[in-house]
């Protein structure tokens, strides 16, 4: 038993004023947060711990606040101790959106994810947050390079290839800078989407938010790094997203065609992050589960290939060199 485990239990003796409780883990994340589920009389919370070293819960907190306002369905918080980076949670339960979307279910889930987007996009208050600048678009987008690339698959660029990408990355930048900034959950997707019973769904996950583009979250939904659907069917939630916001914010006047484009190409920013995330989780934090989602996640880029010509460089990078190595 760790020090650090044994101090989060006494922290929840004294919060409880009780030491009857039965603390399990309750998921693996993408981060050095851990989770656990408390079961005490019946009922069950989660417990957030965020070593203060690592991360900072104070985003958390502030998020939260801004998404309970918009009416978005987020955890309470019923106790904390930031000092030593306890927070005590209400209890979403196991039903993950990954875990119940089916052909017979997606509509109805996917619905409702959409509207939570749009309350997020056209009623929270986004003021303190960090904006989703060219700064931190690149330094995500260089994750693919550094650790998919270099660390993962000892790949080195030439010098006509590292030009081929820089100039994309320049593109990719562009697209998420010109479009309309709103707030960005930053990833919203099946993991962190759970099956409610009221105001479905329950969102978690979300203390990264940032001011950004209006397609983000939802390329993150339909184009989901652990969950792939048909291009008719991802049109089809696109048009239904764009006939809600119309709905909802009439003066917001979208163009299909260019958000199409945004949607695109905000998506290969995002997988090119992801397929880093993936490798940097297995060399520096022994989470090698997710490797087995690059594959998935690189072939939404390989997909644009002829809708994108100056994707060519990069989709013929993957098809010829990436997804080779990774097979191996």
């Amino acid at each position: 038993m760790s020090q650090r485990f044994e101090f989060l239990q006494q922290w929840l003796k004294e919060t409880l004023d009780t030491s009857d409780f039965i603390l399990k883990p309750a998921s693996e994340d993408a981060s050095f947060r851990y989770y656990y589920r408390l079961s005490i009389e019946n009922n069950t919370f989660i417990v957030m711990d965020a070593p203060p070293d690592q991360e900072d819960c104070k985003p958390f907190i502030r998020v939260s606040n801004i998404l309970h306002a918009c009416n978005v369905n987020v955890p309470t918080i019923h106790n904390m101790d930031l000092e030593q980076g306890f927070i005590l949670l209400s209890d979403f339960g196991d039903d993950h959106y990954l875990n119940k979307l089916t052909k017979l279910t997606a509509n109805n889930l996917y619905s409702d994810a959409i509207q939570t987007i749009l309350s997020m996009q056209l009623g929270s208050l986004t003021k303190g947050l960090n904006r989703y600048n060219d700064t931190l678009l690149r330094r995500e987008m260089s994750l693919f390079t550094d650790w998919l690339l270099d660390k993962h698959l000892g790949i080195a660029l030439d010098t006509d290839q590292s030009s081929a990408i820089d100039a994309l990355l320049d593109v990719l930048v562009t697209n998420a800078l010109e479009q309309p900034q709103v707030f960005v959950h930053r990833d919203f997707h099946s993991r962190n989407l759970m099956l409610t019973k009221h105001n479905n769904p329950g969102v978690i996950d979300f203390q990264d938010a940032v001011i950004g583009p209006i397609t983000y979250d939802l390329v993150s939904l339909l184009k989901d790094c652990y969950i792939k659907w048909t291009k008719d069917e991802i049109n089809g939630w696109v048009n239904f997203y764009i006939n809600e916001l119309a709905m909802h914010d009439s003066k917001l006047d979208i163009d299909r065609k260019q958000f199409q484009r945004w949607f695109d190409l905000m998506g290969v920013q995002r997988h090119l992050k992801a397929s880093g995330i993936f490798a940097r989780l297995s060399h520096r934090d022994d989470k090698h589960g997710f490797l087995k989602d690059i594959p998935r996640t690189l072939s939404y880029i390989v997909d644009l290939n002829s809708s994108y010509k100056e994707l060519s460089p990069l989709c013929q990078l993957i098809e010829t060199s990436v997804l080779p190595e990774l097979e191996k």
